[in-house]
């Protein structure tokens, strides 16, 4: 009862005028800025912290604001990632898997309506989860340690390999060449360069929006080119813009797994909606057997991610209320916001400053309903990015895609490596090596390297403390699993043709 008294406190700061305006306008930029490619939910974020500051809101507001923001960058980035196969952020590779797939079947409409019902879904249940179990969620959190990080990681690749259907060993390498882009650059212990060729604009290693842009925007314009020279027809949105009640119940039990388990990844500090969208979508995939049609416009494949990502951003905001400890990249910019008002964030915030907390807490929910109610009737102004004719759309993707990279460190170095970057992951796709794959090792090698180092100095190097929890041994158990899941279909697969050729034999 006490938790609900604090909540309705909360509500009642919310649902002020002022507050109700600071909501919408930052679910409106968030929106934008999500869509965006490159510039995703810490940049945004980034961006609006001074501006609160400069503007005097008070902290609830600006908390409000930035939260807002945040979480309208997990709705917008799934518009680009269905319409162009082009992720507004790292959190919305997965949405690229089943998204731009059934934008190319004609149901791009039926997509985005989708993906915004699955992620208003995530947001209600991390909501939900952040009133009932922030305390115990948050000590659960702690006991996650470099070694426990570092070992869920690895899980992680490894989920891509052995979920990947047909082609583990291409799934696998590109996972592996993801994990050899992150190590290029100044080795940030020791300052030794790595894989750097000599290279100056190599020392600060390659740049997150050069890497997505250079992979997907780029080689996207390549294979728009392509269909344009070879006469193909561009993608056209169906008449449905709504997804109807039987397309909605096929999902509904993945919106409830996927929000529950974002929610629980999101509560980690350091591993946000990237990693979330990632283990979720591989998880669905085992559980739908033989009838998924992954990779390939599996509506469940579009709703495990989206759900994920926007509970997995609501559940980031736990560590940070609670322990003081960022739960993701944006909840640290969010921390800042915290620090800039002088306002100590930990388990004494929910009892000194409580208006502050259930504040947010309460505009989470209102920003959900905010977005959902704006994202829905925006569909079909959206899917008209699909009636634009090549010959203006690629174009358009060139020049927002080229200031995306320049605006970072307004270097031409990095235009030409993105230009590079482009062409290998065009002649990727044209060997049928999954780009994501590529993109989800790059963004978690520096996390797996940093875990690791951490977790090699308190042992000092001893490797045991890979093994030395039963949370690592947990995870060592699935990755085995994992690894031995590719070998169990082949001999599967050998088994059931050879069953079939021996009935044929004897017919």
């Amino acid at each position: 009862m006490e938790t609900l008294s604090y909540l309705g406190q909360g509500f009642g700061v919310a649902l002020s005028p002022y507050n109700l305006f600071t909501a919408l306008c930052g679910t409106l930029i968030g929106t934008v800025v999500g869509l965006l490619p490159g510039l995703g939910p810490i940049n945004g974020v980034a961006l609006l912290l001074p501006v609160a500051f400069a503007l005097g809101l008070p902290p609830e507001s600006a908390l409000i604001l930035l939260a807002a923001v945040y979480l309208g960058c997990e709705y917008g980035g799934r518009i680009s990632s269905i319409l162009l196969n082009i992720p507004g952020e790292a959190s919305a590779v997965m949405t690229t898997l089943d998204g731009y797939p059934l934008a190319c079947q004609g149901k791009a409409g039926v997509a985005l309506s989708l993906s915004a019902w699955s992620s208003f879904i995530g947001g209600l249940i991390a909501t939900i989860g952040v009133v009932l179990f922030a305390p115990l969620l948050a000590s659960w959190a702690v006991a996650f340690g470099p070694a426990e990080y570092f070992v869920l990681m690895v899980f992680a690749i490894t989920c891509l390999a052995g979920m990947a259907g047909n082609k583990p060993l291409k799934t696998a390498i590109a996972a592996l060449l993801g994990l050899f882009l992150s190590c290029v650059g100044i080795d940030s212990n020791s300052g030794v360069y790595r894989f750097t060729f000599g290279s100056l604009g190599l020392a600060d290693g390659i740049q997150f929006v050069v890497l997505v842009l250079g992979l997907f925007s780029i080689s996207e314009i390549l294979v728009l080119l392509e269909r344009t020279h070879h006469g193909q027809k561009a993608i056209q949105a169906s008449g449905r813009m709504l997804f109807n009640l039987q397309e909605g119940a096929s999902v509904l039990a993945t919106n409830l797994r996927s929000g529950a388990l974002g929610f629980c990844l999101g509560i980690l500090p350091g591993a946000g909606a990237t990693l979330a969208s990632a283990v979720v979508y591989m998880s669905e995939k085992r559980l739908a057997h033989k009838d998924n049609k992954f990779g390939k416009g599996d509506l469940r494949g579009l709703a495990a991610p989206e759900t994920a990502n926007s509970a997995s951003a609501c559940g980031s905001m736990v560590p940070m209320l609670t322990l003081g400890v960022p739960g993701s990249g944006t909840t640290a910019v969010m921390l800042g916001a915290l620090t800039l008002y002088n306002i100590t964030p930990g388990p004494l915030l929910f009892q000194n400053q409580p208006d502050i907390v259930w504040g947010l807490i309460a505009s989470l929910f209102i920003a959900n309903i905010m977005l959902i109610l704006m994202n829905v009737p925006m569909i079909k102004v959206f899917t008209r990015i699909l009636a634009v004719p090549y010959w203006a759309l690629v174009p358009a993707i060139a020049i927002v895609t080229t200031i995306g990279v320049y605006a970072v460190h307004a270097t031409t170095f990095d235009l030409f490596l993105m230009i590079a970057i482009g062409i290998f992951g065009y002649l990727m796709r044209k060997m049928d090596f999954p780009l994501s794959a590529i993109l989800l090792g790059f963004i978690l090698g520096g996390l797996m390297e940093q875990n690791l180092r951490r977790a090699l100095s308190i042992s000092n190097g001893d490797l045991g403390i890979l093994f030395a929890s039963p949370i690592t041994w947990g995870v060592w158990s699935m990755i085995a699993l994992m690894v031995a899941l590719p070998f169990w279909r082949a001999w599967r697969a050998r088994s059931k043709q050879a069953r079939e050729q021996a009935l044929t034999g004897n017919a």
